[in-house]
């Protein structure tokens, strides 16, 4: 799976995209997210609450409990402000 992070999270992972193999059972982007925040502190700073995180499957606006697999591209963004 394809990860990209855009904004301040990519400024806390410490990388703009990273690509990782997920277990079978990691078919959400909730279980993603749970993934991560146990798979290194700065995660957990980062989905805190999820309430200000934007996900993205394929490009396309998604919601937590939207199906993910290995073959996805998964994004985190801040929420969108625009005038």
């Amino acid at each position: 799976m394809k990860i990209l992070y855009f904004s301040w999270i990519k400024d806390k992972v410490g990388t703009s995209e990273e690509i990782i193999e997920l277990e079978k059972d990691i078919n959400t982007v909730e279980k993603l997210i749970s993934f991560l925040k146990n798979k290194e502190d700065k995660y957990q700073t980062i989905f805190k609450g999820n309430n200000d995180i934007r996900y993205s499957v394929n490009m396309k606006n998604a919601k937590l409990q939207d199906a993910i697999d290995n073959e996805d591209e998964v994004a985190f963004f801040p929420p969108m402000t625009g005038g």
